[in-house]
């Protein structure tokens, strides 16, 4: 397979990654933030809106990020663009 088609397969996988996860964020940060007040219902022994608050959103951010950089090593080395280690 050409370098170019190899290279724009990675870059098309890469744009869809990154699209799914800031819909990720954009949910977790907005949405999630928006219907709070309908969220009323009890988690770990705290309101949902409020948990999301204080912790959710965090652990969600700190997932995403281990994702990206997991899903990001696993396409390198698929595409064969992966850094060189010495």
């Amino acid at each position: 397979m050409p370098h170019t088609a190899r290279y724009q397969r990675y870059w098309h996988k890469t744009l869809r990654l990154t699209a799914v996860l800031l819909l990720v964020w954009f949910v977790v940060s907005f949405v999630v933030t928006y219907y709070a007040r309908e969220l009323d219902f009890e988690f770990l022994g705290w309101p949902f809106s409020f948990w999301m608050a204080a912790q959710g959103s965090l652990l969600v951010y700190g997932l995403i990020i281990a994702y990206y950089a997991w899903a990001m090593n696993r396409l390198d080395r698929e595409h064969g663009v992966q850094e060189p280690t010495e």
